[in-house]
């Protein structure tokens, strides 16, 4: 390893002694770091290696390319600079390979896992919990979800409550579909010009394939995309728009994104909008959740302590296991000639 691996003393266990204050010296440390795991690379293919060894051979191929590029434009010139970009499904730990980035969102940023969980709000039981890997569709909090219910008695009609990293069109459509009354928040509308137009201003027609601005202005849905999202492309009537400033800061005009499940989505917002009943479900319930959440992660516990989906998924179901028995102590269970019984207290 000495003979290829120059640019550090890898024995001493410290980071590499420079002035990381200055940049061209963090970019030569770059350079010859990431120099270093190639050549070594290109040499342990003659060795034999057992599982561990191996592993750790794939980490380090891993770590020394998923962030860096070629120093020069053409990459011909053997240097190598962290990259100005976002690698997907990138490992952000030696340490933890399964750890991931994670968008709580979009100025909140964190490493680790996503912890899932659904409860009872009345008791304030956890009914089931998950932890996953923080990356990836499936491991969204609105696919998860679902798994969340899976075991819920078939046929029964539930409320479901939820903020909105549950209101995606399809969850919607699944728990609708299964008879499910929908109390979720609906995603915030984004506006292309700080208090300007939301798609809620504009008349979109998915039958006709229109799509017409608060200006009156009418532009076709382009094809159906693999996602089944559309694209309405207004273009030159926007150059002399009088609501342009409203609208769109776009040289070539606003562009709409219509989602698959526009209707569904429109409906959901006008409802939590608009209608009372869902109003006061929405606030009744929402705190004794979030006190359920504070429990959950109380006394540091919102950091794992193990390494691993596995093991932690393990405890964090041990975790809510032991909520819920506190909890169901404190709503009166006691024991009594080997049987458990429930005996809400009593004023």
């Amino acid at each position: 390893m000495q003979q290829w691996c120059t640019a550090h003393d890898y024995t001493d266990p410290g980071k590499p002694r420079i002035a990381w204050d200055d940049e061209q010296a963090r970019a030569a440390l770059v350079d010859a770091l990431v120099t270093d795991a190639l050549n070594l690379l290109g040499h342990l293919p003659e060795q034999e290696l057992g599982e561990r060894a191996a592993n750790a051979v794939g980490l380090l191929a891993l770590v020394a390319g998923q962030d860096v590029e070629p120093g020069d434009s053409d990459g011909r010139d053997g240097r190598w600079r962290i990259a100005k970009r976002t690698v997907a499904d990138r490992t952000v730990s030696t340490v933890d390979a399964d750890a991931r980035h994670i968008h709580k969102n979009r100025t909140r940023h964190q490493d680790g896992f996503k912890g899932h969980a659904s409860f009872e709000p009345e008791t304030g039981l956890f009914t089931a919990v998950a932890l996953t890997s923080g990356h990836g569709p499936d491991n969204h909090e609105a696919a998860v979800a679902c798994e969340l219910l899976a075991d819920e008695d078939e046929g029964q009609e539930l409320t479901v409550l939820g903020d909105c990293a549950y209101g995606t069109g399809d969850l919607r459509a699944h728990l609708q579909a299964a008879g499910h009354t929908l109390v979720i928040k609906p995603p915030p509308l984004r506006q292309a010009v700080p208090g300007g137009f939301t798609i809620d201003d504009f008349h979109i027609d998915t039958a006709t394939g229109t799509a017409t601005c608060p200006a009156g202005h009418t532009a076709n849905l382009g094809q159906v995309k693999a996602d089944g999202a559309r694209t309405a492309q207004f273009k030159r009537v926007c150059t002399d728009c009088p609501l342009r400033g409203r609208c769109t800061t776009s040289k070539t005009g606003r562009t709409l994104n219509v989602h698959p499940q526009h209707e569904l989505l429109t409906a959901a917002g006008h409802q939590a909008a608009t209608d009372p009943v869902w109003q006061d479900e929405y606030r009744r319930w929402r705190p004794p959740v979030e006190r359920a959440i504070a429990w959950l992660v109380a006394k540091g516990n919102r950091r794992v302590p193990y390494r691993g989906v596995i093991a932690n998924n393990l405890w964090l179901h041990h975790r809510a296991a032991a909520l819920n028995l506190r909890r169901l102590i404190n709503l009166g269970l006691t024991r009594a000639n080997g049987n458990w019984h429930l005996t809400p207290a009593t004023a």
